[in-house]
């Protein structure tokens, strides 16, 4: 793979990346408004989303930081997105071109004072895994295998801007309008400047191995704050198979299974006792042991669940709870889905499109067991984003919809859904740990 010398850290450097990103998707709208005269709408259609997702990704990849992160979290949106751009966007989940070796070396002294030769015995500079916000190198210590993950020069302090940047893409993309969609992209302000602060990624990956450990078949690394800074974590060196890895090529149900419940049962127990959840549920973030255990990296993005959030939310899973109307209409206002100023025709309109919503994604909770290997299932989802994904009539409409804590939560389960679709887990215990 090919490694990156410099990356873009000022405003300007970063704005021209984008602009010019900006003009290559152009000219492809230019190239597809001609094969539209030769060969089939869909046909062209395919063609103008896999350039236009190849070379934003391109233009991304080299920026790094939120704009790429950005990108991660819309590859987890694979109702809302075409395919083509699902799979290039996944890349940056954990296979991103990485930082040379003597930019590297140079970002570390920066970071710690100290080159990392000083710190460890051995020093890799060659990553081993380099993804949106940092990279992973290995070292040695006293013997024992550490990895040690590098922030990229410039992301924290490039987060704003980025943002500001990528902004307007994504209300166009997801229809939101109004001044009140400020408090959705400072929610992911907010978490983005936590993720670069790697001194409280610490505490919160320490603090969630030790509330966590009695679950079974799952296991954390250890980490050391004596070899980390704001800008560097070095923790244990886990082996393991990336959890997408070892489902494209597991055929062992049982361990499916376990490793599916285990998954399940760390997102739960989180969820609903801790009210608080590791918000960041993709494959790059698991690993499979050769003993079959589940392993669970970078606490980064750690959502707190306040309480009036988490009851309005978790009473909507309930089957009665879907159909009693009044109760049901209670609730979206209490989640800021249907507001008061909304005219007649957006509080119809929404009411009937979340309850339909609901009456799918909450099918789990609604069952002592639930089988995630079911394609059905899966399938209607994919319908239901796609039919309102097209849908003119919620074009027309208002989509800043619902509490600003939907952002990471929906997140996490659309991520946490996926995975446990990607393992085919079966006969999964559904309600350990609810409290309500």
């Amino acid at each position: 793979m090919n490694t990156i010398d410099k990356i873009p850290t000022s405003k300007i450097q970063r704005a021209t990346k984008l602009v010019s990103t900006g003009a290559k998707v152009g000219v492809n709208y230019l190239k597809y408004y001609g094969d539209k005269i030769v060969s089939s709408e869909a046909d062209a259609k395919e063609r103008l989303n896999k350039n236009n997702a190849s070379d934003i990704y391109d233009g991304l990849k080299e920026l790094k930081g939120s704009a790429l992160k950005v990108a991660q979290m819309l590859s987890m949106e694979k109702s809302i997105l075409p395919q083509a751009y699902v799979e290039k966007f996944s890349l940056s989940q954990f296979s991103v071109p990485p930082l040379s070796p003597p930019l590297v070396i140079k970002t570390f002294k920066k970071y710690f004072g100290k080159s990392p030769d000083e710190l460890y015995d051995t020093f890799n500079a060659t990553s081993v895994n380099a993804a949106s916000i940092g990279q992973v190198h290995t070292a040695v210590k006293d013997g024992k295998k550490l990895a040690v993950k590098i922030q990229y020069p410039g992301v924290a302090e490039s987060i704003a801007t980025d943002l500001a940047m990528v902004k307007p893409i994504a209300m166009s993309m997801f229809n939101i309008k109004g001044k009140d969609s400020d408090k959705y992209f400072k929610e992911v302000e907010n978490k983005l400047v936590e993720e670069t602060n790697y001194v409280l990624e610490i505490k919160q990956s320490q603090e969630m191995a030790s509330s966590c450990a009695n679950i079974p078949n799952l296991k954390f690394p250890d980490y050391y704050p004596e070899l980390s800074t704001d800008r560097i974590i070095t923790m244990d060196y886990m082996e393991g198979e990336h959890l997408s890895e070892f489902t494209a090529k597991n055929t062992n149900k049982d361990l499916s299974n376990t490793i599916g419940q285990a998954l399940w049962d760390f997102y739960m127990f989180q969820i609903h006792k801790l009210k608080k959840v590791h918000a960041d549920p993709h494959p790059g973030n698991f690993l499979i042991s050769k003993n079959g255990e589940l392993i669970a990296l970078d606490f980064g993005c750690i959502k707190h669940i306040p309480l009036d959030f988490y009851v309005p939310y978790f009473e909507l899973a309930k089957k009665e709870n879907i159909e009693n109307k009044a109760l049901f209409q209670e609730k979206l206002y209490e989640l800021e889905i249907i507001k008061y100023e909304d005219s007649l025709e957006e509080k119809q309109f929404f009411t009937a499109m979340f309850h339909e919503m609901l009456s799918l994604f909450t099918q789990p909770f609604q069952v002592e067991y639930f089988d995630f290997s079911d394609a059905n299932f899966f399938g209607k989802i994919a319908e239901l984003g796609e039919k309102y994904s097209k849908n003119t009539e919620l074009r027309k409409m208002n989509g800043n919809r619902g509490s600003k804590h939907f952002i990471y939560i929906n997140r996490t389960f659309f991520g946490l859904y996926n995975l446990m679709f990607d393992l085919k887990a079966e006969n999964i215990k559904i309600n350990n740990y609810l409290s309500l």
